[in-house]
């Protein structure tokens, strides 16, 4: 079963085989993509979770099987909540298209076209370690809106797929920066 949310195209394998004028080196702008790869921390924790819902499935076996089928179906909603979770927890991120910005949070989802976006750029603020309460100073990309609203910092250095990869965190930004660009006043 192929999974199109964990792989990102081509240009963000290989940042040196397109030439500089080549921007959006994608075929169909108008389909929803990640310019970026799920980070390391994230997809970690996603395999975690698959782990657990393993074994709450067994375990989910073994209690049908010993004879106690409301039980065993409870714990088998447990199992797919998991498995759910893993699953919007490898969708969370940037996402764009021709259309405008899809931010993706774990229990949200924030579009805005690009028309309605007044820039997009990197600044340096405090930001959340993991996604926790604790700020450190670091990188975000943040996008302003035409009434001038922020909305939440895009992409950070310090989130789960940027956590000690800083190149990649700069060539997610510079492609998300050239979707904006390229798809803002047009």
């Amino acid at each position: 079963m192929p999974l199109p949310f964990l792989t990102a195209d081509r240009a963000v394998d290989a940042p040196g085989e397109y030439p500089d004028d080549i921007a959006l080196p994608f075929d169909d702008h108008d389909r929803w993509r990640r310019p970026y790869r799920p980070g390391p921390w994230r997809v970690g924790a996603a395999a975690v979770l698959l782990l657990l819902a393993s074994f709450v499935l067994l375990a989910a076996v073994i209690i049908a099987a010993a004879g106690a089928p409301p039980a065993a179906l409870a714990v088998l909603v447990v199992a797919a909540l998991v498995i759910g979770s893993a699953l919007r927890l490898l969708r969370v991120g940037v996402w764009v298209s021709r259309a405008g910005l899809r931010r993706v949070a774990f229990f949200s989802t924030t579009t805005v076209a690009w028309p309605r976006i007044r820039g997009v750029r990197t600044v340096q603020q405090p930001v959340r370690w993991l996604g926790l309460p604790r700020t450190v100073q670091g990188q975000a990309l943040i996008a302003e809106q035409g009434n001038g609203q922020a909305l939440a910092p895009l992409l950070t250095d310090h989130n789960a797929d940027f956590l000690g990869r800083r190149e990649a965190f700069e060539r997610a930004a510079d492609l998300v920066e050239a979707w904006g660009d390229e798809y803002r006043l047009g």
